[in-house]
């Protein structure tokens, strides 16, 4: 399974990473590969911020509904659709931009901030 990263570099932009975590037999993601959580939030993307933005915690981002640009400080564009996983972790960065993609108030994610 494939989980994308958006981190902090070390030029002060931030940048997108491909991670493949493995897979038991049954598809599913191993457990002990992904990172402890906290409490989940929901979180609806009703337009178009277009606003460079820092994640504001560790977090994983799961697409729910609707697709999202996002925009990584070195110019990089990535589409998410539901079921897509964004490991965020652009905190000391120039941040990225989020782009909601289609109807207004179709878009949705769910942030799962990582635990301390």
């Amino acid at each position: 399974m494939r989980i994308v990263r958006l981190y902090s570099g070390s030029d002060g932009k931030s940048h997108f990473e491909d991670i493949d975590f493995p897979t038991g037999p049954d598809g599913l993601m191993v457990r002990q590969t992904l990172l402890p959580v906290k409490a989940p939030m929901l979180a609806e993307f009703f337009e178009a911020n277009n606003r460079w933005q820092n994640a504001p915690r560790r977090q994983y981002v799961v697409s729910l509904r609707g697709q999202k640009e996002i925009e990584a400080g070195d110019g990089t564009k990535r589409l998410f659709v539901p079921g897509d996983i964004l490991l965020a972790e652009d905190l000391n960065s120039t941040g990225h931009i989020v782009r909601t993609v289609g109807p207004r108030g179709t878009s949705a994610m769910l942030s799962l901030p990582l635990a301390d």
